[in-house]
C-alpha cells in the first residue's frame, strides 16, 4: 500500500503511537538507532561475554557483535545485514537476541562460526529494569543526540564453548544488559565530509559508567548506577540508587577517588562517594576482578577494520578475529573496556561492570599524557 510501512507481527498488538506500522519511526534522520547491550562475567573475573545488537531503520541496517574474553584473550564475531531481508529477526548470521519474558528475561545466542566460539545464555533480572536520565545533546543548532536507556542486573545460565571446550554458566556468574533507542546522529556511520564537525572529541575527556548490583546479608538486592561524562563539547550525568520495588533515589553528585594504570589506563579501583539529596554520603569501594575485560572497539564502538555501527556493509557481512593478548594490542583497541568489578558498601557486597575513558592529561588519576589511544570511539 502506497505511503504505509511494511506490515509485521508487532502491528497485531495495541501499541501503535504514530500513524504508520512498526517498520517506521517518526524521526527520519539516519542516526535513529535502537540498541541492546550485555556484559556477563564470572564472579572471579576469569571469563566474560559481551553482546550488542543495533537496528537502524532509516539506514536499512541491522548489525551485531558477540564476543568472549578470557584473561587477556578476546574473540569477537560481527555481523551486518540488510534489515529488509528479515525485518522481524533480531539477529544476523550466527548471532541472535530473544526476549524470553519482557522486562525480566532475555537470551543471547551465538551459533558455531569461523572464530571457534559459541554460547547460549539466558539472563534473568534480579531487579526490575531502571531508566537512566535522558541523554540529549546539541551540536550547534542541531540536536545531535537524544537517547533514553534502561538497564538491568541479574543472573546468567547456559553454556559457552571455546575451541570445542564447553564451560557451564550458573551461580558463579552475573550480568547486566541494557536497551536504548533514539537519535545517535554523530556516532552512527561515517561522519559526513561536507558539514561542520559534530561531537568529535579530540582533546580532554572523562567518562565513568557503571551499574553495580548489590546484595545485603539478608539476601535482598539493590543497585547503584552512575554515568559521568565530561568532554570539550558537553557534559552528561546520571546517578541513582535503585530499589527492588522500582523506586529510584537520585544521587546528586559523585566524588571519585580512583586509580588507573599509568600507561594502559586500566581501571585499578578506588572509592566513589555518593552525595545523596538528603545530605547523606555513601562510600562505595570498587575493585577490579582479574585481567579480563572486553574491549568494545572490536564491537565497532568506534571505527574498526573499516566498519562502524550502522554502516552499510551489503546484504550480509560477517567477520571477526581472535586477539591473543589485548595488552599488546592497546594502540589498536584503545582503552574503552567493559571491566568486571566487585563492589562493597558497608555490609553489602555486589558485582558490576565499570566502563571508563580518560583522554588527555589527568594527573589526579595517575595516568600518563604520553600514552595515546584511538580517539574516534
Amino acid at each position: 500500500m502506497e505511503d504505509i510501512g511494511i506490515l509485521t507481527s508487532p502491528d497485531e498488538y495495541m501499541n501503535h503511537q504514530i500513524v504508520d506500522t512498526f517498520t517506521v519511526v517518526q524521526e527520519s534522520d539516519r542516526g535513529w538507532t535502537e540498541k541492546v547491550w550485555a556484559s556477563l562475567a564470572r564472579k572471579d573475573g576469569s571469563m566474560q561475554v559481551d553482546f550488542g545488537l543495533g537496528k537502524y531503520i532509516n539506514r536499512n541496517v541491522l548489525d551485531a557483535f558477540a564476543g568472549v574474553a578470557r584473561g587477556r584473550e578476546q574473540w569477537t564475531v560481527r555481523g551486518s545485514r540488510a534489515l529488509d531481508t528479515d525485518v522481524e529477526r533480531t539477529g544476523v548470521g550466527p548471532i541472535d537476541y530473544e526476549v524470553v519474558k519482557p522486562l525480566k528475561s532475555v537470551r543471547f545466542k551465538l551459533d558455531q562460526n569461523d572464530q571457534g566460539i559459541a554460547f547460549d545464555l539466558v539472563f534473568e533480572g534480579d531487579l526490575p529494569p531502571f531508566f537512566e536520565k535522558r541523554n540529549r545533546v546539541r551540536a550547534g543548532f542541531r540536536v545531535a543526540m537524544d537517547v533514553i536507556r534502561y538497564h538491568q542486573g541479574g543472573r546468567v545460565s547456559g553454556w559457552i564453548e571455546i575451541a570445542g571446550e564447553r564451560h557451564e554458566v550458573g551461580d558463579d556468574w552475573y550480568g547486566f544488559r541494557d536497551h536504548s533507542w533514539g537519535m545517535r546522529g554523530d556516532i552512527i556511520g561515517a561522519p559526513p565530509p561536507d558539514i561542520t564537525p559534530g561531537l568529535a572529541i579530540n582533546n580532554r575527556m572523562k567518562m565513568f559508567w557503571g551499574p553495580w548490583l548489590m546484595r545485603r546479608p539478608d539476601g535482598s538486592f539493590y543497585e547503584i548506577q552512575h554515568f559521568l561524562l565530561s568532554t570539550d563539547h558537553y557534559d552528561y550525568y546520571s546517578g541513582f540508587v535503585n530499589h527492588a520495588d522500582g523506586t529510584q533515589e537520585a544521587i546528586m553528585s559523585i566524588d571519585e577517588d580512583v586509580r588507573f594504570d599509568r600507561d594502559t589506563r586500566v581501571f585499578l579501583g578506588g572509592t566513589f562517594t555518593l552525595n545523596m539529596a538528603n545530605g547523606q554520603k555513601r562510600v562505595v569501594e570498587v575493585e577490579p576482578l582479574g585481567d579480563t575485560a572486553f574491549h568494545l572497539r572490536t564491537g565497532e564502538y568506534g571505527s574498526w577494520k573499516g566498519g562502524r555501527h550502522g554502516s552499510w556493509r551489503g546484504g550480509l557481512h560477517l567477520d571477526g578475529e581472535y586477539i591473543p593478548d589485548t595488552r599488546q594490542a592497546l594502540h589498536e583497541l584503545g582503552q574503552f573496556r567493559d571491566k568486571p568489578v566487585i563492589v562493597r558498601e558497608g555490609d553489602a557486597v555486589g558485582y558490576g561492570i565499570q566502563e571508563s575513558i580518560l583522554r588527555g592529561d589527568w594527573p589526579d588519576y595517575g595516568v600518563s599524557p604520553e600514552s595515546d589511544f584511538p580517539t574516534d570511539i
